[in-house]
């Protein structure tokens, strides 16, 4: 069943190629879906896919990539959301 989510990053997650990663990740997982940063220093976001899809997604954000350093992730689900594709914003 499909689903989407709601995702907010907190830590050292700009300035450490987050979105662009982000993008990858959805991309690589077959999301679909958008990311941006927040003028507080947040990256934010919502993706759709499946629940294993997801999962694997949510895993992934608790650590992103290589520079950055999560400190809080927060998820919530939401109403399904169709996109076309994962786009940063």
């Amino acid at each position: 069943m499909n689903k989407s989510i709601r995702f907010l990053v907190s830590g050292r997650v700009q300035g450490v190629f987050f979105r662009a990663s982000t993008k990858a990740q959805a991309d690589k997982l077959e999301l679909s879906g958008w990311v941006r940063n927040c003028e507080n220093d947040e990256v934010e976001g919502v993706a759709s896919g499946t629940e294993q899809q997801l999962g694997i997604f949510i895993a992934w954000l608790q650590q992103g990539p290589k520079m950055a350093k999560v400190d809080k992730l927060e998820i919530e689900d939401c109403d399904f959301q169709v996109f076309s594709s994962f786009d940063v914003r």
